[in-house]
């Protein structure tokens, strides 16, 4: 086996999230073929790479010398792809790439941004992993990127990145069943749900530690089951289980979307960008749309519209 800029550009990635599922999320692959990969790697350069821990993954003092190797060659391949793609742009007209974790302000950002820039090629692309996007936008992937920092469990903010702080402090509600107990309250405890099954993506950066802090707080013990959000939303119809979400969410009939009492659970919305900024907007505008989508938004949920009314001043209509 030959070694490829790819398989050095993988072996980066698993010392850089200290895991192989996460490194095969931010690199587009599967964990099985990231494992395969690896395996071939290793056997290529005749030993072990990474010690496989309960905790992740951590270079051996082979991977350390292997990596001392390869993070030069892979940045000196990235800076080629981006004066490539610098040249692109200016020789076949101007383009906007926006990530974002999943989050409904999107449609409303990108539509805005079409609006601004009638002329540019505005792109999106959307993962349930923050801290995948803001590599992206390191990288020279993306132009900017709006993602969500789950309180206590601090993001990997990559060198050269500038932060625009859109909301400090946004609670995160609960969807549950409208036959649920609990879902005739304007405001439920955790400790109401204490006997549900809740539904968490493992995927979603921060917040598995998130549920964790908040359901030991509330001396509870619940049922867990792994899936993806999409797949929550029958289940919580169908009163199998309860699952976090965003107060922006949109409700379903037979869906009822509740705040938690005191909020124990949030996030921190931000936007991303380079310290060169995009190319073509400023930082400045495309926060500006950014922030008026997610008013947009908020406002028309009809469950944080009234956590934002009993909480005046946290978020202003037209903000």
């Amino acid at each position: 086996m030959e070694l490829e800029v790819r398989h050095l550009r993988a072996l980066c990635a698993i010392a850089d999230t200290g895991s192989v599922r996460k490194a095969a999320r931010q690199l587009g692959m599967t964990q099985p073929s990231l494992t395969t990969q690896l395996h071939r790697i290793e056997k290529a350069l005749g030993g072990q790479l990474f010690f496989r821990e309960p905790t992740g993954s951590r270079p051996t003092p082979l991977g350390h010398s292997v990596l001392c190797r390869a993070r030069p060659i892979v940045a000196e391949m990235r800076a080629l792809v981006e004066d490539i793609a610098s040249v692109s742009v200016r020789e076949e007209g101007t383009r906007l790439r926006i990530g974002s974790t999943n989050s409904p302000a999107v449609a409303g950002w990108l539509r805005r941004l079409r609006a601004r820039l009638p002329e540019t090629d505005t792109t999106i692309r959307t993962d349930v992993s923050a801290n995948a996007l803001l590599h992206m936008v390191a990288m020279g992937q993306l132009d900017a990127a709006f993602v969500h920092e789950v309180e206590g469990a601090p993001l990997r903010i990559p060198d050269g990145l500038v932060e625009r702080e859109l909301l400090a402090r946004e609670p995160q509600f609960i969807a549950l069943a409208e036959s649920h107990p609990a879902a005739g309250r304007t405001v439920v405890r955790v400790a109401d749900l204490a006997t549900d099954q809740w539904m968490v993506d493992p995927t979603v950066d921060g917040e598995w530690a998130g549920l964790r802090r908040i359901w030991s707080a509330a001396g509870i013990n619940p049922r867990v089951v792994h899936g993806d959000y999409l797949t929550a939303v029958d289940l919580v119809i169908a009163g199998e289980v309860v699952t976090p979400c965003q107060p922006t969410a949109r409700s379903r009939p037979g869906m009822a979307i509740r705040p938690l009492h005191c909020d124990p659970l949030a996030v921190r919305l931000f936007m991303a960008c380079r310290a060169d900024g995009p190319p073509a907007a400023s930082a400045d505008e495309l926060f500006a749309d950014l922030t008026a989508a997610y008013t947009e938004i908020a406002w028309a949920s009809e469950a944080y519209h009234d956590w934002l009314v009993r909480h005046g001043g946290v978020l202003a209509p037209g903000h």
